[in-house]
């Protein structure tokens, strides 16, 4: 199983939601360049980056400080927030981006979407973030009637590899992961790769997730405050 550390990015710096609300804000660092340049050291590979005021707002609003992230510390870099267009698409690959990160736009432009994950393949995650079984879009402040099983067979057919799950109940509360939901997803879609996400306050949590074999977890909250004697901050 992969552990991706993960940076949420809110005007220009590193920080946590409580459950995806913007006014229940928590800053880490100040600056995300020089704290991302140590992880490469410390054995990462992979670093998953969120722009938060890209998904809230609706544009790229931290794309000049994660291309240098990008660039500076030669981790593979997978980001989501603010991909509204096939523009953005293009933007963030030619930064040098190794996968982007879509839950809005792959929700609200499928044809879009479909298009890209046929032409880009593992460049491509669909990140899928749910509440109550439902999923979530727009930085988590809409919540639709849609269920997973819904999106997720047209994305299969056109290559898609990843998809990135996040629980929203969970995320940022460091409650334990929902490993019952990451095993009902898996044995339903038994073809994907799911990252999961939210949840995570132990080694022990990290443990239940390899033993129900997840391709991979994201790990926020709880790896910026030392929490898992696994992992190395």
């Amino acid at each position: 199983m992969i552990k991706i550390p993960a940076i949420d990015l809110l005007d220009g710096k590193i920080v946590r939601l409580k459950q995806g609300q913007y006014d229940k804000v928590t800053v880490y660092h100040e600056n995300p360049l020089a704290f991302a340049e140590g992880l490469k050291d410390k054995g990462y590979t992979r670093l998953h980056v969120v722009d938060l005021n890209g998904a809230r707002d609706g544009f790229l609003a931290n794309l000049d400080l994660i291309t240098e992230i990008t660039r500076k510390t030669g981790l593979e870099v997978q980001t989501g927030g603010g991909i509204r267009n096939k523009e953005d698409i293009q933007t963030l690959l030619n930064a040098g981006i190794s996968r982007i990160i879509s839950s809005s736009l792959a929700l609200k432009q499928p044809e879009l979407w479909l298009d890209t994950v046929q032409t880009h393949g593992t460049k491509c995650i669909f990140g899928m973030d749910l509440k109550n079984g439902n999923i979530a879009t727009g930085g988590w402040l809409d919540v639709s009637d849609t269920e997973p099983k819904q999106v997720l067979q047209p994305m299969i057919d056109a290559g898609l590899e990843e998809v990135l799950c996040t629980d929203i109940s969970k995320d940022g509360m460091m409650t334990g992961p929902n490993v019952a939901l990451y095993k009902q997803l898996q044995e339903e879609f038994p073809n994907l790769k799911f990252i999961a996400s939210g949840g995570v306050s132990s080694d022990e949590d990290l443990k239940q997730l390899e033993e129900a074999k997840l391709h991979a977890v994201v790990i926020g909250r709880a790896w910026l405050e030392g929490k898992l004697k696994s992992l190395p901050v």
